[in-house]
């Protein structure tokens, strides 16, 4: 197996929104934001479903690449139950190695709410159920060390129990990706991540936000000069501004592409990331991976969801 991506599994719920939609419901335009099944069922009954996906940051990576003939598994925690079956049926459609056995659990298979307003930004507005509960007995130590990466989420970080799922595959892997995930993410747990990019990881994805929070940083040059000084491949997307890969002293850049009809920016991060590790995992120069991290992820934000 080329990549095991370990993520939390969530049933992407899609829906257009207004600006005064997140207004009205106190929400953040871009983030993440985490909520019980009582709000989530409150505020998807005021809305239109346009589609529903197996998703999941990680996932959705993964379906990316495995989309690009690469050999790939996933570990995601559902419930045996209609959403949790939907779940699985969509990654197997899609090539994937499900490598989790489901069963019925107390909490049901997680969901997020994906909010698109007109300027194509998404909220999210996730009910982690079970996919929250992971924990290391989830995670096959032989499954790990049958990868030539693993990569894993931030977002995996926001419960208690998935740090052990987390810090068994970082044990036991060949060589570890990670995404920093979310803007929130990294400040509710800045000294945590902050160890694992020094200490633990060969390949870190952030977004411009998310590397200058976690280092507090004043301007950009900061976080290029963090990057150089840790010796890990550091790769961070600037939205129009494009993308950077950072590996010690080696820094190479990529223009971000022009002229696109933007629909939705929910899985540009993700289809980057597969992209990028698509190139790593084929032995492509850096500029290579760059750019093919950023022509999957400008053929993303044209159309609705996270699937090519």
């Amino acid at each position: 197996m080329k990549i095991l991506g370990i993520g939390n599994a969530i049933v992407d719920v899609l829906c257009r929104v207004s600006d005064d939609f997140l207004t009205q419901h106190s929400l953040t335009k871009s983030t993440m934001k985490l909520i019980d099944e009582k709000e989530f069922k409150k505020l998807l009954s005021s809305l239109k479903i346009v589609e529903t996906i197996s998703g999941g940051s990680v996932a959705n990576s993964i379906v990316g690449l495995s989309q690009m003939g690469n050999k790939v598994g996933f570990i995601g925690k559902v419930s045996d139950d209609e959403l949790g079956q939907k779940y699985e049926d969509g990654l197997n459609k899609e090539k994937v190695n499900y490598l989790y056995e489901k069963k019925i659990e107390d909490v049901p298979t997680g969901s997020c709410l994906i909010l698109i307003t007109p300027d194509s930004e998404r909220t999210m507005c996730t009910f982690l159920g079970t996919a929250g509960k992971i924990n290391h007995m989830d995670v096959k130590e032989e499954d790990i060390r049958n990868a030539e990466i693993v990569f894993l989420e931030g977002y995996l970080w926001d419960e208690g129990e998935p740090k052990k799922a987390f810090e068994k595959a970082i044990t036991h892997s060949k060589m570890v990706a990670m995404s920093l995930s979310d803007l929130f993410c990294v400040e509710r747990h800045k000294a945590h991540f902050l160890k694992l990019v020094k200490t633990k990881l060969d390949i870190i994805f952030a977004n411009e936000q998310e590397i200058m929070s976690l280092i507090d940083a004043k301007n950009f040059n900061e976080a290029i000069s963090f990057s150089k000084g840790i010796k890990k491949n550091v790769i961070i997307t600037r939205g129009e501004k494009g993308a950077i890969s950072i590996y010690g002293d080696k820094v190479e850049e990529i223009n971000a592409q022009s002229n696109l009809k933007i629909k939705d920016l929910t899985g540009a991060g993700d289809l980057f990331a597969a992209g990028y590790l698509h190139g790593v995992i084929n032995n492509f120069e850096i500029k290579k991976s760059l750019e093919k991290g950023t022509e999957l992820s400008s053929k993303i934000i044209q159309k609705i969801g996270a699937r090519i």
